[in-house]
């Protein structure tokens, strides 16, 4: 992987961690969770894609990313790559 990618994985993976600690109460259960990554996520993937991304993009990519992720994948290495893919520079 690139190391944008690489990078935005990290932050997933960072992000993902602090939601189970924020929920740590119900095991990180949180039916709205892609509202929570959105507010997390709101002003450090935009800084890290130098893309625009408001927060009704960012939850709709949650949503749809966690739909499509295959099983017995690294959901981090998958977001970041779908992301990069879509809306990293282009090479």
């Amino acid at each position: 992987m690139d190391k944008l990618t690489d990078k935005l994985a990290a932050l997933f993976k960072e992000t993902g961690h602090a939601h189970h600690e924020a929920y740590l109460a119900t095991d990180g259960a949180d039916a709205e969770w892609p509202l929570w990554y959105a507010d997390y996520l709101e002003k450090r993937l935009p800084e890290l894609l130098g893309a625009s991304l408001t927060k009704s993009e960012i939850v709709y990519l949650m949503v749809l990313l966690s739909k499509q992720t295959p099983p017995d994948t690294d959901w981090t290495q998958y977001y970041a790559a779908y992301i990069v893919d879509t809306y990293g520079p282009k090479t």
